[in-house]
Parts: C-alpha cells; sequence; structure tokens
C-alpha cells in the first residue's frame, strides 16, 4: 500500500517556529479507487489541511503561539516516579566487572576437569544463587537435584553414554535422557566429531549462500520418513516443529480448526499451546486459539464424532493432532486400531493427519517412528529432541511434495534466523546415521521389553503400589498409587544414582527414557535399585 502522506512546513508567527501541516491522505492502493478497505481521510474544514500543531483552543496556553512557549508537561505521580527509580536502579554490576565475572566463567570452562574442590563448592553455590535471583527460583523447589542432594546441590558437569556426572563426582545412571533427547546416550563420539568438524569451518548459516548440509539433511530426512512425505523446514524445538505444521495445514487446506486429545502436550508457545491438552499449563495464558476442540486420546470414534459436527455447523477443520504415544501424558499407547482409523477419518472428512513424533521418533519407541507400529502415513510429521543425537538443538516437520507447494511461492513465508544451521544439521546427518548403524530401534525393542518385564515382575510384589507399567520401546511408564508416593520412588532412586523423573508437574508416573543403547547389565542395576527403594517405602 502507497503511502500518500506528505509533510509540509509552514513558518510560525514566533521565533523560528514551525508547524507541521498533513495534506489530505490517500490511504487506497495506488491505481484503486478508495472503497473496500481503502478510504480517504476528510477534508479538513480549512480547505483539505490538517494543522496537527496545537489540538484546540482549549488546551493551548493563552499566548503560547506568539511566545513559541510548550505546554508543560504532565506532573508525574509518586507511583509513576517509584517506577521510574526502580527501574533505574536494576543495575548491580558495573561494566568492569561483568567482563571480570564473564572471564571467571570462561575459565571454568577452558579448565573443567581440573577444578580444585574449592572452586567446585564454589561453582555449586553460585548457580544455586544465579538461579534463584537471575532466572528463575521456582525450579530450584521441584528439582531433585537441589532438594535431594544433601549437602551441595548435583549440579551437571559431564557425561558419557548412559551415564551423567555431576561436579562433586557423583555419577548417575540416566534413565531421564533429557525427556528423550539422548536417545544415541550422552556425547554420541560420532555425533560430537561432525559438529566439531563443522564447527571449525562455519558455524552459522550466512543467510544467502546455499548450506550444503541443509540440503544434505532434507534429502536423508526425506529418504527415511514414512510413505510419500519428503520436504521438511528445520527448526530448533519441538514447538517450533508444531507452530510450523500448524501453519502449512492452514494454508494448505484453506481452514483454520484442530482436533487435539486431552493431555496431549505438543509444546508451550501460542499456537502449539492451544493444541495442549491439560489445563495447568493452559489456563494461565487464555484465551488461546478459539477454534481448537479436543477428544479423549486413543477414542477414534470421538474423533469421527467430532468432525461430524464440525461438517455439520459449518466448522472448517485443518488438521487432527496427535502423539503416536503421549509421552509427557504418562507413556500411554493407544488401541491398536486407533492410528489406521484416524487414517481413514481424515481421509474421509478431508483434513489432514498430523502426527507429533517429537519424542517418539528417531526409534525410541522400537520402530524407527512411532506411527510405524500401525503403517500409517500422515499427512504432516513433527520431529524434534533426538534428531539433534543429544548434542545440538534441532527439530524439524515434514510433508509431502503435494501440501508443500503452499510454501514454494514464498519460501519466506515461514522462514527461521538458527534453524538448520550447519552445526543443528551435522548432528543431525550423524545421528541418523547412528540410529540406523547401530540399529537403535531394534536396540529399544529388545531393551524395552526386558525393562517392561523387570518392572512388572518388581510390580507383582508391591501391587498395591505400583498401579501400572505400561509403554513401548524405551518410553515407559510406571504408574503409583499417589503423586505422592511416586515422588518417595524417584527421590529414592536419585539418591541411589538413578535419574527418572514424573511428568511436568506430576510424579504420579514417573517415565523411564534412558538411551536406545542402554546395556542390559545398567537396566539390572536400575531394577535392583527400584526395589531396594520399593522395599523402603513400604
Amino acid at each position: 500500500m502507497k503511502n500518500n502522506l506528505k509533510r509540509e512546513t509552514r513558518a510560525g508567527k514566533g521565533s523560528g517556529g514551525e508547524v507541521v501541516v498533513l495534506s489530505s491522505v490517500r490511504l487506497a492502493a495506488p491505481g484503486r479507487p478508495a472503497g473496500n478497505g481503502g478510504r480517504r481521510a476528510d477534508p479538513s474544514p480549512a480547505g483539505g489541511a490538517v494543522r496537527a500543531a496545537a489540538r484546540s483552543s482549549a488546551n493551548a496556553i493563552p499566548g503560547a503561539a506568539a511566545e513559541g512557549q510548550r505546554r508543560p508537561a504532565v506532573r508525574r505521580s509518586l507511583k509513576a516516579a517509584a517506577k521510574d527509580r526502580a527501574r533505574r536502579q536494576s543495575r548491580r554490576f558495573p561494566l568492569e566487572k561483568v567482563v571480570k565475572e564473564s572471564q571467571k566463567w570462561l575459565d571454568i570452562i577452558s579448565k573443567a576437569d581440573k577444578l580444585s574442590p574449592a572452586k567446585k563448592k564454589m561453582v555449586v553455590k553460585e548457580t544455586v544463587k544465579s538461579f534463584g535471583t537471575y532466572f528463575n527460583s521456582g525450579f530450584l523447589d521441584y528439582r531433585k537435584s537441589v532438594a535431594e542432594a544433601e549437602q551441595y546441590a548435583a549440579i551437571e558437569w559431564t557425561g558419557q553414554g548412559s551415564y551423567i556426572e555431576d561436579i562433586m563426582g557423583r555419577q548417575y545412571i540416566d534413565c531421564l535422557g533429557g525427556f528423550g533427547i539422548y536417545s544415541a546416550g550422552i556425547r554420541h563420539p560420532k555425533i560430537v566429531e561432525a559438529v566439531r568438524k563443522q564447527l571449525e569451518r562455519m558455524p552459522l548459516s550466512s543467510q544467502e549462500l546455499l548450506d550444503p548440509l541443509r540440503g544434505a539433511l532434507a534429502e536423508i530426512l526425506g529418504e527415511i520418513a514414512p510413505g510419500n512425505l519428503q520436504k521438511s523446514f528445520f527448526i530448533n524445538n519441538g514447538t517450533d516443529a508444531v507452530e510450523g505444521a500448524m501453519k502449512l495445514a492452514r494454508l494448505y487446506t484453506q481452514k483454520s480448526g484442530f482436533i487435539s486429545t486431552i493431555r496431549g502436550f505438543h509444546g508451550k508457545s501460542y499456537g502449539s499451546l492451544s493444541l495442549m491438552g491439560k489445563a495447568e499449563f493452559r489456563v494461565a495464558f487464555e484465551p488461546l486459539l478459539q477454534d481448537v476442540y479436543f477428544v479423549e486420546f486413543g477414542d477414534a470414534d470421538e474423533v469421527e464424532w467430532q468432525l461430524k459436527k464440525a461438517r455439520d455447523v459449518g466448522l472448517e477443520i485443518a488438521a487432527v493432532v496427535a502423539e503416536p504415544i503421549q509421552g509427557e501424558a504418562g507413556a500411554i499407547v493407544p488401541p491398536d486400531d486407533y492410528w489406521p482409523r484416524l487414517r481413514e477419518i481424515c481421509d474421509e472428512y478431508d483434513c489432514l493427519l498430523i502426527a507429533d513424533e517429537v519424542q517418539t521418533g528417531m526409534g525410541r519407541t522400537g520402530k524407527l517412528w512411532g506411527v510405524d507400529h500401525w503403517n500409517v502415513i500422515p499427512d504432516i510429521m513433527c520431529l524434534g529432541k533426538a534428531l539433534g543425537g543429544g548434542v545440538m538443538p534441532l527439530s524439524a516437520f515434514v510433508s509431502t511434495p503435494e501440501i508443500w507447494k503452499v510454501l514454494e511461492d514464498n519460501p519466506f513465508l515461514h522462514s527461521s534466523t538458527f534453524g538448520g544451521n550447519p552445526l543443528a544439521c551435522a548432528a543431525g546427518i550423524a545421528a541418523i546415521n547412528v540410529t540406523l548403524s547401530e540399529d537403535l530401534p531394534g536396540q529399544a525393542a529388545e531393551t524395552g521389553e526386558y525393562l517392561i518385564a523387570g518392572l512388572k515382575e518388581i510390580q507383582s510384589r508391591f501391587p498395591d503400589q505400583m498401579v501400572d507399567v505400561r509403554g513401548r520401546g524405551l518410553l515407559i511408564g510406571v504408574e503409583f498409587v499417589s503423586t505422592d508416593f511416586g515422588y518417595s520412588v524417584a527421590s529414592g532412586l536419585f539418591r541411589r544414582g538413578v535419574l527418572v523423573a514424573g511428568t511436568l508437574l506430576n510424579a504420579k508416573t514417573i517415565r523411564f527414557e534412558p538411551a536406545l543403547s542402554i546395556p542390559k547389565s545398567t537396566v539390572d542395576e536400575v531394577l535392583s535399585h527400584l526395589d531396594d527403594t520399593m522395599r523402603s517405602l513400604t
């Protein structure tokens, strides 16, 4: 839209004063008549000019034009003055101290394996202080690494494979896996080396030259994605992938609504949060997107009923969004006919099917993709977590060439500064290589069966406390009789050197998500510690 705003000046009557005159403004596009969204500014009584100098004679100071005076500023209230003082008094460090403090941490990073005991204790103390003062003190209340770590809070420092070591040298078996990012284990040598080599050459994209690793990763991913899914967009977090999938679905279908599932977890940015099936995350940010409808996970009949109602009353649904297996809800596995029926229903009602594989993808459930358990091909698939190999943040949404066409006329319609950067793509290429060459999905299937059998054996001896054991591959949930008891189990395992966690705000169900290559001997240690914990609590 062309801006025909003209700025004219007229000499004022005072000492060098100037009056700004705004000519009539045409807001319609060039060559088109005003109307249908374009309008002309109403002509002023004084022949088409609006004088912007003084609002009205009632507001003007007598003699102001002649004297060149300005209207005095409104006096600030005491409340506004106090707020201003508080803002200006917030700086705590002079810049010289900031430089010194940052250098101190750079030295700690460069000498991480040579810190004295005193220096390690200083790191522990300052980490707790900085979390409380500068980050979010609420984390200190939720983290077992603070509440259950006895004398010194557990500050993560290094790790390898299935083990994490804190700064004081305490070692933990990692059965949490960063909520699923460490499918290939911590610091897998091949993935770390790929990122290191790329870092030595080019860390981020120029945004103008074509970056080869983005193209290479897109090709590799397109060749292993289900069915005719072929084209990818890379970003950083799972929620970014879901946001992109939502935009793509709306753009392709020209429809606005979505159907999601109760207790489903799809991320916490605005669009993906709108798909969130948990009130505790949604309520504080309402109103969210209004054309999202929720159904029970695993109930295909309810999805069909919702789509039928929407069609009958003229509501337009762009897509049905679901996780193959609900992860944050506690490893909820749907009935075997659920995903095949979703595919049929979406085809029948002419809407897209989006599979959120952020947590289930890359072999976690014993198949390369969660939907492979039911031989279903979605229209759009969201990936994240393990796609970066546990070394770099990397996520993606993948779709068919037909759907992708709507993004190709203007490729900047959806873009990202850091998404698909060379370091992340190097990690993604290496992660896929490791996943396939080491058969991580196969290992997850075999070890998952072994772990689930061991957990069920313990459940048989503590049936009143362990309510359920469920999952696929190495995405496993153990449900306890209450949230308090579940937290006690997680805390007991932490004190025995095993990292597990409940869902983000509820410990009634504890998730086990270890590296897919975790040795069975290490699984035996975990089961032994769980058995010991259960006996201590009952």
